[in-house]
């Protein structure tokens, strides 16, 4: 990777990303290409899609939107904020004051904000069986347990509930909710949380439990930020010792000043070059993953067992402590990261239509 300092976007680059934002929306895959050619994160690029929204709506509308006719788009553009905007309170009620917008009152959308919860049901019903993948964690909120599961494919909220303790008769509880609305489990990924993983196997006793990859690898990959921060800031220790160096006079002055670019030069090189090899092993291990191979052929078991097996002996030998102690515990794990593979290579019909083969 090659270390670069980018100016912000001007006003026509942004104006260029929402066009295409806007041109491909829809388009699986384009937006992380988007984010990825103009190097910026995908919650940057929906928040520029959500503002140019905002604004053309401002400017299409009619003036008795502005003075609160229509309440109906009032409470709509109140939840794009929350939902899609992320904006908190404050920030929701500075938008509508500047926008001329009332009520704005913090209190008054904490209460708009609760009576829309309260009216929503936090388990889906269905009208007849229906098979899903189960992707279940705990958020928090105020320091309170958030159950949620949602459906592997289509990413819809199954259930979602405050609960006091995450323990494994809450999260039975949680399941054979979903059961009782006529959700049946075709297996579940999931961090290894004791009382989830407890709770799931004590409510769906024969189905498939499945290591979250991201939890799995979250800790090496936040350890690659890490590098990358470590080698800017060597970046930044090497330009000023060159600047340094250039104002030195003296003979004396410019020995040491040399010296102490060299040092900062050498220290520098290694940053970057133990960052762009993690980097590009990561990118392997991700890659390794994938149920299929980049010719469409379906990974085996033992295939995927020697590319990873491989993968975290390159990864051990870059001789870096914090790298060797993230992996240790990865590789213990090696197993349970293979049972994808173990059922994708036996299609029966409920991994048929996991997969949504026909």
């Amino acid at each position: 990777m090659k270390f670069t300092r980018r100016p912000d976007l001007d006003p026509h680059t942004r104006i260029e990303i929402v066009r295409l934002a806007w041109l491909y929306q829809g388009v699986y895959g384009k937006m992380t290409q988007i984010a990825h050619y103009y190097q910026i994160s995908r919650t940057f690029l929906y928040q520029l899609i959500f503002l140019a929204n905002l604004q053309l709506e401002m400017l299409c509308s009619d003036e008795k939107l502005l003075l609160q006719k229509d309440h109906r788009h009032f409470e709509q553009l109140l939840l794009l904020l929350r939902l899609e905007g992320n904006c908190s309170l404050l920030s929701m009620s500075s938008i509508l004051k500047a926008l001329g917008y009332r009520p704005n009152a913090v209190g008054y959308l904490s209460q708009f904000f609760q009576s829309a919860g309260q009216t929503l049901p936090s388990t889906l019903l269905m009208p007849s069986t229906t098979w899903v993948f189960y992707l279940s964690d705990e958020i928090f909120a105020i320091h309170a347990p958030i159950l949620v599961t949602i459906d592997a494919r289509s990413t819809t909220i199954l259930n979602i509930e405050l609960a006091s303790d995450r323990s494994a008769e809450t999260w039975k509880a949680h399941f054979e909710a979903l059961a009782h609305h006529h959700f049946v489990s075709l297996g579940m990924a999931s961090d290894r949380g004791l009382g989830l993983v407890a709770g799931y196997q004590a409510a769906c006793d024969m189905a498939l439990w499945v290591a979250d990859y991201f939890h799995e690898f979250q800790d090496l990959f936040a350890l690659l930020h890490q590098l990358e921060r470590k080698a800017y800031t060597t970046m930044n220790k090497e330009y000023d010792a060159a600047r340094t160096f250039a104002h030195a006079k003296s003979e004396a002055h410019l020995h040491k000043r040399l010296q102490q670019y060299e040092t900062a030069h050498d220290a520098c090189e290694q940053a970057i070059t133990l960052y762009d090899q993690l980097d590009v092993l990561l990118h392997l291990l991700r890659e390794a993953l994938h149920v299929c191979s980049p010719h469409g052929e379906l990974r085996t078991q033992e295939n995927v067992r020697s590319e990873l097996t491989l993968l975290f002996d390159m990864i051990d030998a870059l001789d870096c402590a914090a790298i060797t102690q993230t992996l240790k515990p990865i590789g213990k794990h090696l197993d349970d990261l293979l049972v994808p593979f173990q059922h994708v290579a036996l299609p029966s019909t409920r991994t048929r239509v996991l997969l949504g083969v026909r």
